[in-house]
Order: structure tokens, then C-alpha cells, then sequence
């Protein structure tokens, strides 16, 4: 008779594979082991990356999506998923579809759209899939200033007041918490905020001046994930995430990798550098 085992804290990512390792999966997974947890992954898509932009992208058929997430939920305790780049729509119907078929939970939505580079990374008609979707089924959305405008179909947030409303009205959307994120502001410090049913919790750091912010949006979202299937409630999982990230980012502003915008230090606390 085998002797028991611990039982590890296991996370999901479904995404798309980053060639550069600064975002996508690659981050996802770095990001996972850093924290402690497991990480397991579904490919979305594969695209030729660099920190210069995005050259190509090959999308994975949705029926082979499926087949990958069937595979791991069948096998795996998964503790907490997170959703990144899908693309297209029928990617997205069929992740959601597969969320629900599988009851994998909870789960953590980054609703990428935009490359930090600037290059389109979900198609224009699979923006309703998310908003209908998704949204309902995210115990939290974390969408960037631009990215909330658009699910809502509305003007970019300019005020703190302004991105607190678009967070409640996600929630009104279905999902049970947002967080938008606030580092395409302005200002000294870089605001998001935590909106939830009669939440709402300003959380700030000092604003970085560097342009190795690549993945950030991949990382925080990853982080969030790989804190929920360890235990954390939402909120303590949330601000122990941006916490995360904010070190991240403070530790790689000196990183030389590439010639764009370069990643962000997702080995930060195992090399014990914190800017």
C-alpha cells in the first residue's frame, strides 16, 4: 500500500503560450511556482512574441481546447483557475462551456484584449461572448482601464470615482467581483480597485517609472489564481497579489531581456531582490 501523500495546492491557466516567456502561460507558470503552487495549463493559442510586439498568432482549434481541459480537470484537484488571451469567440464559448461542464472553480478572468505592445489579442465580435459568457461565471474579473471601457461599452475611466462605477457595473454584468486595474493611469501612485456586492476598497502603490511592464496583467491575475487554490479568501488574495506584482515590477526595471518592453521580475522573491 503507497503512503499518503500532501496534497498540493493546484492552479489552471488557459491561455496562450508567450514565445518570449514574459506573458501568456510562461508567466502564468513562473508565477504559480514562485507562489508555491502547481501550475497546470490549457494552450489557447500560440503566437510568435517578442518585447517588441506580437509577429503571429496561431490559434488552437476549440474542440482540441476542450480536449485539454477534460484531460487535466478529470486527473487534477484543480484549486482555482485563471483565463488570459482566448482570441476568438468560439474559444471563448468554448472555455466557458468547459468551466461550467467540469464545475472548476473558482475562477479568476483577465479579459486580454491588447498585447502590451499595443497588437489586438481578442477578436472584436468575441467581446459580447466574454461580457454574456464569461463575466458570470468569474468569482473575479480583472480587466485594465481600456479593457473595462470596452466590456461596457463605455468611455475610458478618468476618475477614481468613475473606475469604482465601472466595477460595480461588471458586477451588475454577473461576475461576483472585479478589479480594475489602474497602471494605464496617470498620477504617483497606480490605483485599482476592488469592487465586490457592498465592497469597494481602494488599493494603491507607488507608481514605477520603468518599461519593463510586460506581462503584468498576466502575472496579477496568475497570482490571484495561484493564492485562491492555496486557501486565501478573495480580498487577501487580491491584495497579496498586487503586492506580488508591485515587488515584480520594483525588481525588474533594471532587467535587460529584449529590446521593447522587457518582462517583469517573476523571480523576485526567490532571488530575495526586491528592487
Amino acid at each position: 500500500m503507497a503512503a499518503a501523500g500532501n496534497r498540493a495546492a493546484i492552479a489552471l491557466t488557459i491561455a496562450g503560450s508567450d514565445s518570449s516567456g514574459g506573458a501568456g502561460i510562461q508567466a502564468d507558470i513562473k508565477t504559480f511556482t514562485v507562489l508555491g503552487v502547481y501550475g497546470a495549463s490549457v494552450i489557447t493559442a500560440l503566437t510568435a512574441q517578442n518585447t517588441q510586439g506580437v509577429q503571429g498568432v496561431h490559434s488552437v482549434p476549440p474542440e482540441f481546447i476542450a480536449k485539454q481541459i477534460a484531460s487535466v480537470a478529470s486527473d487534477l484537484a484543480i484549486g482555482a483557475v485563471k483565463t488570459g488571451m482566448l482570441g476568438d469567440r468560439a474559444t471563448v464559448e468554448t472555455v466557458a462551456a468547459a468551466l461550467r461542464q467540469h464545475d472548476l472553480r473558482p475562477v479568476v478572468v483577465d479579459p486580454v484584449m491588447v498585447a502590451t505592445s499595443g497588437d489586438a489579442l481578442l477578436a472584436p465580435d468575441a467581446v459580447d461572448a466574454v461580457r454574456r459568457e464569461l463575466l458570470p461565471l468569474a468569482d473575479i474579473a480583472t480587466p485594465n482601464l481600456p479593457e473595462a471601457a470596452r466590456l461596457l461599452d463605455e468611455p475610458v475611466a478618468m476618475t477614481e470615482s468613475e473606475m469604482e462605477a465601472q466595477g460595480r457595473r461588471l458586477v451588475a454584468l454577473g461576475a461576483r467581483a472585479v478589479l480594475i486595474k489602474g497602471g494605464h493611469g496617470t498620477g504617483p501612485e497606480a490605483v485599482d480597485f476592488f469592487v465586490a456586492e457592498g465592497v469597494a476598497s481602494r488599493l494603491a502603490k507607488p507608481r514605477l517609472a520603468t518599461r519593463n511592464i510586460h506581462g503584468t496583467g498576466c502575472t496579477l491575475s496568475a497570482a490571484i489564481a495561484g493564492l485562491l487554490a492555496r486557501g486565501e479568501p478573495l480580498e487577501a488574495a487580491v491584495r497579496l497579489a498586487k503586492e506580488f506584482v508591485w515587488r515584480a515590477i520594483a525588481a525588474g526595471r533594471d532587467l535587460e531581456i529584449g529590446h521593447g518592453a522587457g518582462p517583469v521580475d517573476h523571480l523576485h522573491d526567490i532571488r530575495g531582490n526586491n528592487g
